[in-house]
């Protein structure tokens, strides 16, 4: 785990390490511990990394587990949580889609005493805990460091995403650290879907509307990918800062002369980790904190030669 994690959450490691251990050894020996995990999407190499942190950790503890992917549908996410209750999972790791809209799921879940973790985004309802990136703080460093980068004065864009919590947030942090710089002005705020082919489109119109951009943040690394593409093809010195940390930004952030500044990295695996520690220490009886804020760190292209997830 890195260095970056509370002591409350590490704490709560040590407790479903302590009690949970014992148990589980128990558990094991009826039956395997069964963990059900729904992704609000699986083709963003972020949840690809927790999806794979969760299996690992799974099988390091003989747990069996379940997982899909809501694609952005809160009725099939629903669907999903309800499947996995009729499967007698005994912990739901959920990554809602919609933080409002799975609350009947959360219900469902704890009235069929299942452990209920929300991750990355929290969720409505009676969750037991929620670990999660402190993603207003990653908007508001990344676009401090783009506000220095172009001279703490210009034109900036956000390229937005879907309505999701961390998104709106990661937005909100950004809109604080520009409002500290009076010769910087958000001259456009559009929505990139967080996908690399619309980011693309999106970012294209934005460059052509705004002759004098500077600077452009993208609330993810998949989106900047897309917007990165535009601002090389048009030939424009515009700098783009992000957020997650995702291989491929952190590999176009170390090409000489890049317009990729900084990405505002995440844990998607120490999330994961997380989550899984805190829902065994519930379950086998501790107590547990409502919600693990997890820190963020701004990798540069100097800081990216050695970062990874």
């Amino acid at each position: 785990m890195t260095k970056l994690l509370k002591a409350t959450a590490l704490a709560a490691c040590i407790a479903a390490l302590v009690c949970g251990a014992s148990a589980a050894q128990a558990q094991s020996a009826k039956q395997p511990l069964r963990i059900g995990m729904t992704f609000q999407e699986l083709n963003n190499p972020y949840f690809v990394t927790m999806k794979q942190a969760l299996e690992e950790a799974a099988a390091s503890i003989g747990a069996t587990v379940v997982t899909t992917d809501a694609r952005h549908d809160v009725a099939k996410q629903i669907g999903d949580v309800e499947d996995m209750i009729q499967k007698k999972v005994d912990i739901l790791l959920l990554n809602p889609t919609d933080s409002t809209g799975v609350q009947s799921a959360v219900r469902s879940a704890k009235k069929a005493n299942v452990v209920v973790v929300a991750v990355d985004a929290n969720a409505q309802g009676p969750v037991d805990s929620f670990v999660g990136s402190k993603n207003t703080d990653a908007g508001r460093l990344a676009c401090d460091y783009l506000a220095k980068n172009i001279g703490e004065k210009g034109d900036v864009a956000i390229l937005d995403g879907i309505p999701v919590v961390p998104i709106l947030e990661r937005v909100k942090g950004c809109r604080e650290a520009l409002a500290r710089y009076p010769g910087i002005k958000v001259v456009s705020t559009q929505n990139g879907k967080q996908e690399r082919a619309t980011a693309l489109t999106v970012t294209e119109n934005i460059l052509q509307a705004n002759k004098d951009l500077k600077g452009i943040f993208s609330v993810n690394d998949g989106g900047s990918m897309g917007a990165l593409a535009a601002i090389e093809a048009s030939g424009k010195d515009v700098k783009l800062a992000s957020v997650d940390g995702a291989p491929e930004a952190i590999k176009a952030m170390q090409k000489p002369g890049s317009k990729f500044i900084a990405t505002t990295a995440q844990y998607p695996r120490d999330q994961i980790r997380l989550a899984i520690g805190i829902a065994l220490a519930k379950k086998w009886g501790a107590n547990v904190p409502a919600a693990v804020p997890v820190d963020v760190k701004l990798i540069d292209a100097e800081g990216a030669k050695t970062f990874t997830w």
